[in-house]
């Protein structure tokens, strides 16, 4: 190799020293600009999940404050529907009880028995009425067979007859239904 090449390789070598230098000067400087923009969007990215979930935590209260404030008012309306319902009842009963003041008063100045006896009667009929429009239904018992669905078993005796053998003899009180449900089972005694 000639004197001229040689300084030409050197020539060389020395540009790419130079580049390789003013490269690695420029990465170093690019990396800190590179950590510096991740840096920001790792933070401007966790302020916007923080804000998120602001956000979310305050719909869940608001949601938990609305149902908190439905269910406290549909119990109040379930209340306030059952006073109007009981409020119902008793001012369908309030004549019923008139009558029985009535009687009680005739009684008073009257010592005739019969007319007394008729009178109860009358409203005896005009409550059961009330209470039948109010879905109110006595339970038959008497020489049907025992269900304990609709009756109380109190006691068992012999069966005055054959056929009545595992079936209701005597009715000690009256079971009732109210719109087809059970309010009060019959008590009854049963043949054996």
């Amino acid at each position: 190799m000639n004197k001229e090449q040689q300084d030409t390789v050197n020539n060389e070598t020395q540009q790419e020293d130079i580049e390789n230098a003013n490269n690695t000067g420029e990465e170093k400087e690019a990396e800190p600009v590179k950590k510096k923009s991740a840096r920001k969007t790792k933070v401007s990215k966790e302020i916007e999940l923080q804000e998120k979930i602001d956000e979310l935590n305050d719909k869940y209260l608001r949601l938990y404050s609305e149902f908190d404030n439905y269910r406290k008012r549909t119990i109040k309306e379930k209340i306030d529907l059952s006073k109007m319902a009981s409020a119902e009842v008793i001012s369908d009963l309030l004549p019923v009880m008139d009558d029985f003041e009535r009687a009680i008063k005739s009684t008073e100045d009257s010592d005739d028995c019969d007319a007394f006896k008729e009178g109860i009667n009358l409203i005896f009929n005009k409550l059961k009425g009330v209470l039948e429009k109010k879905g109110l239904k006595p339970i038959e018992a008497i020489g049907k067979e025992f269900d304990t669905d609709f009756h109380e078993g109190i006691a068992y005796i012999p069966a005055p007859s054959e056929d009545l053998i595992g079936k209701i003899v005597d009715e000690t009180e009256k079971g009732y239904m109210l719109n087809d449900k059970v309010i009060r089972f019959s008590k009854v005694v049963i043949g054996q």
